[in-house]
């Protein structure tokens, strides 16, 4: 295995990663330079990793292929951690410090990649050295104190370059309070380059999506980062449909698209179609052929890409202009000979870049278009249509994907053959997803197939998919800016983007209690029926409150009955702590019920296992409820180019889950994202409503989860940091008792 690391982000604990396989007879070559790629064994070509945590599971999925799925959950648990340790630091360290009280490492019983991340983080962080000073977390510091001492940390730490160290330190200081953080909650933004020439008030962007299918996540940031530098720079948004091709162009999908944009709460200065420019375009055209700069070609295409492929010139190539003026008349006819015919421009054959290789500008299509129906019967490819219309309407900077890196020779040159004015291109990273494809083709097959609901379905990755999950607009812009206008072409996995969206929901969303259908009663003495007025989010009153019912009989869960002890005080959350007189059990071990005294008057609750509860009484009707969990559609990470990837589905991705809901759950609305109190955030997509009158039942309330960016989620699952009796793969949803 081959791997670079980029000295300007120097990935700390992947290079400690490296080290520890290194140890481990594992062949790894390692160079330091200005990127980050890793070529995999028996792999020639490389792949570009993002974070640090993106490189240390590379190497995991290289190397340590004997993991059980109890280890690399836990591994990824504790990868995710150090995702958020920074951001979240006294809590993180509150936490990390209880859970390595009775471990020596993180996982297992030796040193493990998950020591590595979350000891990179600290070993580098001035947040934690200010909270070590004032409070010192002495299982930390004596778990740090091991690691440290390990020989592949020894020897990668020596081995860091002296730059690489400095960079370290840099980035530190950058992330510390007294350098100038900004404020709680938010993200610092990623390294924006100032747009060349840009003037202030005068720089117009553009967003041109083609109406063949629904924006996906890839989109999202091309939107997002054209509004940025139109914010940015006081400019113009030019919202333009490329409908260039008549077989793709879809009116329907237009209304999507402009539904698509307004939910990401973009709102362009300008919509424009490339159609309208359509007179325009065929003049240019006509232009370069009697300027003997395109000629036209009737060509087949399979023999036209074997010539372009082995640099030889169209046998067209030399034609008169005469002639190519008689076969163009015949093109925008679409006469027999017409139909057969492309109009090429004239540019070098014997180019290395093969996009300079006499591309085609014009086809002959007889084909209704959406817009102009029957009035052409020829159509400009995109790569002549673009440059022209970007000049006509003004734009003066492109944002565009590297992948048109070499299609920018050819966009300038159809610019100077016309004498038209020139805007500067600037190229930004593809977004690229993990477990995921955003090809529209493939999108299509997994609706088309019956393997998604439709396109707004949560697992897939259109704009709509991932909104209904639970993303928010806020959350993908501070994404966006996170990432800044960088050219590393990167592969970005989902949790990272999810723990930005949770720093956006956990301040707003309302908590609420579930339990589950087959509940355990808990009989309390000397209790009445009788309501509390507790707030809707604890740390934040604006949210409001609500009504929660006390009765004689309280419902628990059944996993939270197995932890609770005769003798010991339980802490029922809004409600206090009980005193655990009894626990009755059938033949098989199963909890039947518990009885209880309430010890309202003693307030220690820092040892007690927490439950949440529903009272049992009519005054408080259980609202219907169903928690839906997703999965990833595709399995595997990283697709190789040539991977199929319809061998990585087929895996269940959706879990739906029957649940009792507290009676407040009644009043959220569609689209509202609420906490399920340690079972994590929930988007609603169908909210409960009264009894219909063909069923007489009311509909249920349907809630999906929203992921956190933590650990991988496991359905019905207890997913909360709690004391004692608590399993290890778990999504660190904080108890806020």
């Amino acid at each position: 295995m081959k791997i670079t690391c980029n000295k300007a982000n120097p990935p700390l604990g992947g290079f400690l990663a490296i080290e520890l396989y290194r140890s481990l007879s594992k062949s790894i070559d390692v160079a330091w330079g200005s990127e980050s790629t890793v070529t995999l064994p028996n792999s020639k070509k490389p792949v570009t990793y993002g974070t640090s945590n993106d490189l240390i599971r590379l190497l995991e999925n290289a190397f340590n292929k004997s993991a059980g799925p109890l280890q690399k959950v836990t591994m990824n648990h504790w990868l995710s951690f150090s995702l958020i340790l920074e951001d979240e630091m006294p809590k993180s360290v509150e936490y990390l410090d209880k859970t390595l009280s009775p471990l020596t490492y993180l996982v297992g019983e030796s040193l493990s990649v998950s020591d590595l991340a979350v000891f990179s983080v600290l070993h580098v962080s001035n947040k934690f050295k200010d909270i070590s000073k004032a409070t010192p977390p002495k299982n930390i510091l004596r778990w740090m104190k091991l690691i440290q001492a390990q020989p592949p940390v020894v020897k990668a730490l020596k081995e860091l370059p002296e730059d690489v160290q400095q960079n370290i330190s840099k980035a530190s200081s950058r992330r510390s309070p007294a350098a100038g953080e900004a404020g709680a909650g938010r993200l610092q933004e990623g390294k924006f380059i100032d747009l060349p020439h840009a003037e202030m008030g005068k720089v117009i962007v553009r967003f041109p999506p083609e109406a063949s299918g629904y924006l996906h996540i890839g989109h999202a940031k091309a939107a997002l980062l054209n509004q940025y530098y139109q914010q940015a720079f006081q400019g113009k948004l030019i919202m333009r449909f490329d409908d260039t091709n008549p077989a793709k162009e879809n009116a329907e999908f237009e209304k999507v698209i402009l539904g698509d944009v307004e939910m990401l709460e973009i709102k362009p200065d300008l919509f424009t179609h490339t159609s309208q420019y359509f007179d325009l375009m065929l003049q240019y055209c006509e232009q370069l052929i009697k300027e003997g700069k395109a000629f036209v070609d009737d060509t087949p295409a399979e023999q036209m890409k074997a010539e372009r492929d082995s640099k030889t010139e169209s046998r067209n190539r030399n034609n008169s202009v005469a002639k190519n003026l008689q076969l163009w008349e015949e093109m925008k006819k679409a006469s027999d000979s017409g139909v057969r015919c492309c109009v090429r421009a004239k540019i070098d054959m014997a180019s290395a870049n093969g996009c300079m290789r006499d591309p085609t500008i014009y086809r002959c299509k007889p084909e209704v278009h959406p817009r102009t129906g029957s009035q052409y019967k020829v159509y400009p490819t995109y790569d002549f249509a673009c440059p022209i219309v970007d000049s006509i309407e003004g734009v003066t900077h492109v944002l565009r994907t590297m992948e048109y890196h070499d299609r920018d020779p050819q966009f300038y040159w159809f610019i100077d053959a016309l004498g038209l004015r020139k805007p500067y291109i600037w190229e930004y990273s593809r977004l690229s997803m993990t477990n995921t494809v955003l090809s529209k083709r493939k999108l299509t097959w997994f609706v088309e197939q019956g393997l998604v609901d439709g396109w707004d379905d949560p697992r897939m990755p259109t704009v709509r998919g991932v909104l209904r999950r639970g993303m928010t607009v806020e959350a993908l812009r501070q994404f966006i800016r996170a990432q800044g206008s960088s050219r590393s072409v990167v592969f970005m996995e989902w949790d990272k983007i999810w723990a930005i969206n949770k720093k956006v929901i956990d301040p707003i969303a309302p908590r609420y209690t579930t339990i589950e259908t087959t509940p355990v009663p808990v009989n309390l003495k000397g209790v009445n029926e009788s309501t509390l007025t507790v707030p809707l989010h604890p740390k934040n009153e604006n949210i409001g409150t609500k009504e929660v019912w006390v009765a004689p009989r309280l419902l628990i869960d059944q996993s939270d009955a197995k932890l609770l002890k005769e003798g010991e005080n339980t802490t029922f959350i809004y409600y206090g702590n009980v005193m655990i007189d009894k626990i009755h059990k059938s033949a098989d071990g199963t909890i039947t019920s518990i009885d209880g005294t309430p010890n309202l008057d003693n307030k220690d609750f820092k040892k007690t296992v927490k439950v949440t509860w529903l009272a049992d009484t009519a005054k408080s009707p259980a609202v219907e409820t169903y928690c839906v969990y997703f999965d990833h559609i595709i399995s595997k990470p990283l697709l190789g180019k040539d991977e199929d990837f319809k061998q990585y589905i087929g895996h269940q991705t959706r879990w739906e889950i029957p649940m009792l809901g507290e009676p407040a759950l009644a009043s959220v609305k569609q689209g509202d994202i609420i906490q399920i109190q340690r079972r994590g955030f929930f988007r609603v997509d169908a909210a409960p409503s009264p009894p219909s009158p063909q069923s007489g039942r009311p509909a249920p309330l349907v809630l999906f989860h929203v992921p956190d960016g933590h650990a991988k989620e496991l359905p019905g699952q207890c997913q909360v940091d709690m004391p004692r009796g608590c399993r290890v793969i778990q999504e660190s949803v904080w108890c806020e008792y």
